[in-house]
């Protein structure tokens, strides 16, 4: 049964928000479970100029899922009930169960030791400053819980520090982070998916609510973002290994940012047009940056820790999307009034795609200036 299947038929039956919540959490650790050993795995699996197509397809492929995701996500919720959301991806669940026996090669297994005081720190720092930012924007950022949360968020960080800077098998050694090619990738990793994708949940809401779309609709005009994902992977997506990576990646974060100042175009009484030209400009954004990422974050690290690196940069881009819908969603309930709200949430999102560009662009030329580049 694959990892997914068992928490989204939790997520489907679940009889009130505190179930659905678990469910979700299960959801969670079963996907960091999948996408940790899936770009390695990729990594592993091709060689040369394949591997860069591998890389390019599965881009392309995480589009279109988004895309058709979007739509039968708002379809179904407008027909049936948001249940079958999670009961539709079931029969998905079981399919890739089935293809991944009969395609993917039993590999000799070596033991390996699990860090687990490294992945319950971070976890626990993770958790603390995602609650703090959620807490702050509804209760105020001097709220006792509020700090609390990020107290303990920064108190956990710390001990992830120490911990992995004692174990003998760490989860990520920490000699990676004196590399500023891979601090580079993994700024604009945990930038340019909130800037790209974390206003969404917002901006359905102003959909739904002020512009008097229905579900199904709203699921149409964000689609749009995705499209434009899909067809930049799809057709730029090979090409784009020849470029240097700190354009691929640090350009497209910044343009992820220039798109999230088009959105600024919304005003009171406007209508889902206006959105599109900045859909379009964060969809092709994350189309160059997500083709290049894996073997960017390959070629950041030294080939025994290639596969780290690589799930360290894909961590980083969940990381960031979770603390992005949090920031970004207490930015917009901050204001009564919701084009304001979607101000202060384009105005935030696009500084996090344009400074995480920069960075990534700045640091990684400091690398190729000083020869930092691992070989």
């Amino acid at each position: 049964m694959p990892a997914h299947r068992v928490p989204v038929l939790g997520c489907g039956l679940a009889g009130d928000v505190r179930l659905l919540i678990a469910a979700r959490a299960v959801q969670g650790v079963a996907g960091a479970a999948m996408f940790a050993t899936l770009l390695p795995l990729i990594g592993l699996a091709y060689r040369g100029r394949d591997k860069a197509r591998a890389f390019a397809v599965w881009g392309a492929v995480a589009g279109a899922a988004a895309g058709v995701g979007n739509v039968m996500g708002g379809m179904l919720t407008q027909l049936l009930s948001w249940r079958w959301i999670f009961h539709g991806a079931v029969p998905v669940c079981v399919a890739t169960l089935l293809l991944s026996m009969k395609v993917l090669a039993a590999d000799a297994r070596t033991p390996t030791r699990v860090d687990w005081p490294g992945i319950v720190s971070l976890t626990l720092a993770a958790t603390g400053v995602t609650f703090g930012f959620v807490r702050g924007g509804e209760a105020g950022w001097g709220d006792p819980a509020t700090l609390l949360g990020f107290s303990l968020g920064a108190a956990a960080l710390i001990a992830f520090l120490l911990v992995e800077r004692a174990s003998a098998h760490p989860m990520i050694p920490l000699a990676l982070f004196r590399k500023p090619d891979f601090d580079g990738l993994l700024i604009a990793s945990g930038a340019y998916y909130p800037a790209a994708f974390a206003f969404l949940p917002v901006l359905s809401l102003w959909l739904q609510n002020d512009a008097g779309l229905s579900s199904f609709a709203t699921s149409l005009v964000l689609t749009v973002q995705p499209l434009a994902f899909f067809a930049t992977s799809a057709a730029a997506g090979g090409a784009l290994h020849r470029v240097p990576a700190r354009w691929a990646v640090g350009g497209g974060c910044a343009l992820v940012g220039t798109g999230d100042l088009a959105l600024l175009a919304v005003e009171p009484g406007s209508s889902w047009p206006v959105l599109l030209p900045g859909l379009v400009l964060t969809g092709v954004g994350a189309g160059l940056v997500s083709p290049v990422l894996p073997a960017t974050a390959m070629a950041a690290a030294p080939p025994a820790h290639s596969g780290v690196a690589t799930a360290a940069a894909n961590s980083a881009r969940q990381l960031g999307l979770a603390l992005g819908i949090a920031l970004l969603g207490t930015a917009f309930h901050t204001y009564r009034l919701h084009v304001s709200g979607l101000h202060a949430v384009f105005l935030l999102a696009g500084a996090i795609g344009l400074g995480g560009g920069m960075a990534a662009v700045a640091l990684s030329s400091y690398a190729t200036r000083r020869g930092l580049v691992a070989r």
